[in-house]
């Protein structure tokens, strides 16, 4: 490793005004602030009515206690309870809270350790309109469900958490299975390339209706869920949760376990490589998406390279609200938009900041979806071929000029908008600037940027080099570099994410390594992974665990970052948390992003589906509950979501 200073003759212009056994903290978001607070009713609140059915194993669970629960950011409390009949039926009469999510659990009076749940609804405050069911079945698939969406507002005081993740978080469990008739949510059963995640699902429901039928299965199911070192699951829903929390837990003695359990089919037929529910999302013209990003409210934009079937650049860029629906008038085209690479940013405002690779130009859309810049885009900077972009704590816009400048093809520049003014373009170049691809601010407003030394379609479509180079250039808030990292470790450096420490993670695309940056530009740790897995992209999560995308073996690898205690014993930073190989799925397909959400879902994108001939991905795929929640849009370095103050995240 050797880390240069810069000269201090960096030039600057200004362009025109022409436009594994992974084991997570138990704490949670809600067991960190949660308290029994009643969530105080809607003005005018009227009595409303749920009625609902319990079954296990199929059939009626006579004599349940169903418990009508609210969560919202004050904690958990009790709305009203009933105790099932020979049908397993009960209806509870409640004042609707304001705001929050509510959920039923039932517990079983025969079989102590059989807990179920279903989400009932949710309040305003997320991405998607308030929604409440007046009919609901409670039965082991919901469970498991609830349990995944919800899992990282989960504790044993019950579901607590701040807005927008907890609204959302429940909305997502809507995809996994239908409240109202106890059966998989649309997704699973209306994509094939979400059939592995349906028997997957199924195969977790099965092991909890070992409960209602079988003492010692359920057992076992309960000693096979406890990690080691844990604590001992209490009952179903904690088993499940401790399954979400730990997804290399046990797969091959749970699944053959859940064999002898027949309730809910198509189910595994061999063992999985996790507990993993990875959910496949299509929308229009989400297609090839390259870069992701969320805004406050936890929609999710997404830049797309081309037209669906195709290889011509897409006009569009996309947003689909947290369980997939297209909002905001999406498939947007206009703004200048000609084939969105990698790069995509919300600024201080909502407004969202996407650069036009195709039309060598930067795009910009209002929160609520309008495209705010011209029809040829911004050009201002000499853009050519602009990558990943970013804004710092000014709001200035930073953009990764991979190709330009105009005549010196390889150089590239960073171009910044001083607070979101193209017309006042700055155009930085320095002699380390190799194809700059991505861009990040630190804690201190300073700009880092990875030099790739190839081009975006020679990264896709490249073999294997054997000495590629790349190096880590850092910014100044003043515009001026400050120095250069290069490492044998950087072949090809692409994404990468600052953690809460401002360590830098930078996947190389080539040497199939992470190479961990300290603040002062050393490197800190090179973390191998196998060559075939061609990382490109990471996102740190709220306990700064760092989530890498494989773009060669499409999979999705966790890494324990700097902080030790949100992982298991033993493991220190770089350890792999997932399987070797990352977690797989039908679902996923040739990676180019992940990010982080503030329900705890960690999100990436389909980019490729074929490498030959290169054919564009489908959708983007969420990876349910599996993450510690991060505040949305970035701030810019992950800072976890808290209930303890009015605001859950900076503002």
């Amino acid at each position: 490793m050797h880390v240069r200073p810069l000269p201090a003759r960096t030039g600057r212009r200004h362009g025109t005004a022409r436009a594994g056994a992974l084991r997570l903290a138990s704490a949670t978001v809600a067991a960190a602030c949660a308290a029994f607070a009643l969530p105080a009713p809607a003005p005018g609140a009227a009595q409303a009515s749920l009625q609902g059915t319990v079954t296990g194993a199929g059939k009626p669970l006579q004599g349940s206690q169903v418990t009508l629960m609210a969560g919202s950011r004050s904690g958990a409390t009790e709305l009203g309870r009933a105790t099932a009949d020979a049908h397993g039926s009960f209806r509870i009469t409640y004042t609707k809270p304001a705001g929050g999510v509510l959920y039923v659990e039932a517990a079983s009076r025969q079989a102590h350790r059989l807990r179920l749940r279903s989400v009932v609804g949710f309040g305003a405050g997320g991405a998607v309109h308030e929604r409440t069911a007046t009919k609901v079945t409670v039965n082991e698939l919901t469970t498991v469900a609830a349990t995944y969406a919800l899992a990282r507002f989960s504790g044993r005081r019950g579901v607590a958490g701040p807005a927008p993740g907890l609204q959302n978080a429940a909305a997502t469990s809507f995809n996994l299975a239908d409240p109202t008739t106890g059966k998989p949510g649309r997704p699973l059963t209306g994509d094939s390339a979400n059939s592995e995640t349906l028997a997957t699902q199924n195969t977790l429901a099965n092991l909890v209706s070992l409960c209602a039928t079988d003492n010692a299965g359920c057992d076992k199911l309960i000693r096979l869920a406890t990690p080691s070192g844990g604590s001992t699951p209490a009952d179903t829903v904690q088993a499940v949760l401790g399954l979400v929390q730990n997804p290399t837990q046990s797969p091959d003695r749970l699944q053959a376990l859940a064999r002898t359990a027949k309730t809910f089919t198509p189910a595994l037929t061999a063992a999985p490589r996790s507990w993993v529910l990875a959910v496949r999302l299509t929308a229009s013209q989400v297609y090839a998406p390259g870069r992701i990003a969320f805004d406050a409210k936890g929609n999710v934009w997404a830049s797309n390279n081309w037209k669906p079937g195709t290889r011509d650049a897409s006009p569009y860029v996309t947003v689909q609200d947290p369980t997939g629906r297209s909002v905001l008038g999406s498939p947007i085209s206009g703004g200048g938009m000609k084939g969105g690479a990698w790069g995509l940013a919300i600024d201080h405002d909502g407004s969202v900041w996407a650069p036009s690779y195709g039309g060598n130009a930067m795009s910009k859309y209002s929160s609520s979806g309008t495209p705010l810049s011209p029809s040829a885009g911004w050009k201002d900077g000499d853009l050519v071929k602009p990558q990943g972009v970013a804004v710092d704590q000014r709001g200035n816009i930073w953009i990764a000029n991979s190709h330009g400048l105009k005549g010196k093809p390889g150089a590239g520049s960073v171009v910044v908008y001083p607070h979101g003014d193209p017309s006042k373009a700055v155009t930085i170049t320095d002699k380390s600037f190799n194809h700059p691809f991505a861009v990040q601010i630190d804690g201190r407003g300073r700009a880092w940027v990875t030099n790739s030394h190839l081009s975006y379609q020679e990264v896709r479509e490249a073999g294997r080099p054997s000495d590629i180079g790349g190096s880590v250039t850092i910014i100044g808030p003043d515009f001026k570099p400050v120095s250069s990292t290069t490492d044998k470790s950087l072949q090809a450096p692409l994404g990468f994410a600052l953690d809460s420490k401002g360590n830098a993670w930078v996947a190389s695309f080539f040497s199939g390594a992470v190479t961990e940056i300290r603040p002062n530009g050393t490197v800190a740790g090179v973390h191998r992974l196998p060559k075939r897995v061609f990382p490109w992209s990471v996102a740190v999560d709220g306990q700064d665990r760092v989530w890498v995308a494989g773009f060669g073996n499409s999979s999705v690898t966790l890494l324990c970052g700097v902080n030790s205690a949100a992982c298991p014993s033993g493991a220190s930073a770089g350890t792999v948390l997932s399987p070797a190989d990352g977690f797989r799925n039908k679902a996923i397909q040739h990676l180019t992003a992940v990010q982080i959400d503030s329900s705890g879902n960690a999100w990436v994108a389909n980019n490729w589906s074929k490498l030959v001939p290169p054919t564009g991905g489908t959708g983007l795929v969420e990876l349910v509950g599996v993450a510690t929640p991060v505040c949305t849009p970035l701030t810019p370095l992950p800072a976890r979501p808290s209930s303890a103050t009015t605001t859950a995240c900076p503002k």
